[in-house]
């Protein structure tokens, strides 16, 4: 069997660090972002939690085949280098990671997208095992994709294909975008536009989202299944703004399983009916079906694939 991987899952609320070998998650640990504060504060930290998984499995340095590191943003994986990030760790382009790995653990370094990540953890270990034609959709503070075409993760001249699904524009009178376009996905539904979302509704003020102290997705369809008028109309139009992008990626990506995945999908009973109905009604598909799926691994689907990309290359 092959040498267990260091890997990081740098999302924008959490940081998830494992030792994974294979499927395997050995050990793992999760760690607040706070990315409004930039990445390189938060370096000791996560060297801090690396060496205490290594002493709770009883493995050295010598013993891990690399580190790395599933990013958001734009990830430049040949140069090992974040190009660009939207509203989070935004020192991380000016951070030299390969640098911080090689002098901190002396480890061959890592990076790709975190989309691509999930995508690559599902269709080597998940639900996309076996198509080697599929796209991701990940809910979770934005909204990411990735595709595999024939079998290849889907990669770009400039790093940027497939993995700005969350940035297709759906409502070209909608709100400005972090990316600076006008009325994406993630404007319309996600969770770093969430609170701005609901504090727009006309009948905000009459719900029970304007005594809560955090507003999050779980309490919107919390609120909606209970009657809650505001967060029934939150819940619809971000349903159907997930749907809308679901179609655009199959339109562009022409897949035979679109996998859905992250911390939204706690409320997969929910999202995943919605998405494969509207998506059988409305996406261009005279060959049939494209399978929707929960992603198998919604919570550490990113910390495999960039284990299994560390640990083959």
């Amino acid at each position: 069997m092959s040498k267990p991987v260091i890997a990081i899952d740098m999302g924008g609320t959490k940081i998830k660090i494992g030792i994974v070998q294979g499927d395997n998650i050995l050990s793992s640990i999760s760690i607040d972002a706070d990315s409004g504060n930039g990445l390189r504060k938060k370096l000791p930290l996560i060297q801090k939690n690396i060496e205490d998984l290594l002493v709770r499995e009883k493995l050295s340095l010598d013993e891990i085949a690399g580190l790395g590191i599933a990013s958001p943003g734009i990830v430049d994986s040949i140069q090992k280098r974040i190009l660009s990030i939207d509203k989070k760790f935004e020192d991380a382009p000016e951070t030299d990671l390969e640098n911080w790995c090689l002098h901190t653990f002396n480890l061959p370094f890592f990076m790709e997208n975190d989309a691509r990540s999930a995508l690559l953890g599902e269709w080597k270990y998940g639900n996309a095992k076996n198509c080697d034609h599929a796209v991701l959709m990940t809910l979770g503070t934005g909204v990411g994709s990735a595709a595999i075409i024939e079998g290849q993760l889907l990669r770009g001249k400039h790093f940027t294909a497939g993995i700005l699904g969350g940035h297709s524009i759906i409502n070209y009178k909608g709100n400005s975008c972090n990316c600076g376009g006008r009325g994406c996905v993630e404007t319309e539904a996600s969770t770093w536009n969430l609170e701005t979302i609901a504090k727009s509704n006309k009948v905000f003020a009459e719900s029970r989202l304007a005594k809560a102290s955090v507003i999050d997705y779980e309490l919107v369809f919390q609120l909606a299944q209970e009657g809650d008028e505001a967060a029934l109309q939150i819940r619809n139009q971000s349903l159907q703004a997930w749907s809308a992008c679901a179609i655009n990626l199959i339109h562009a990506y022409d897949p035979e399983i679109l996998v859905l995945t992250g911390g939204i999908l706690a409320s997969s009973s929910q999202i995943i009916p919605y998405i494969r109905q509207q998506t059988e009604a409305h996406a261009w598909t005279p060959w049939g079906k494209v399978h929707i799926e929960k992603g198998k691994f919604p919570g550490t689907a990113a910390l495999l694939g960039i284990a299994h990309l560390t640990g083959n290359s």
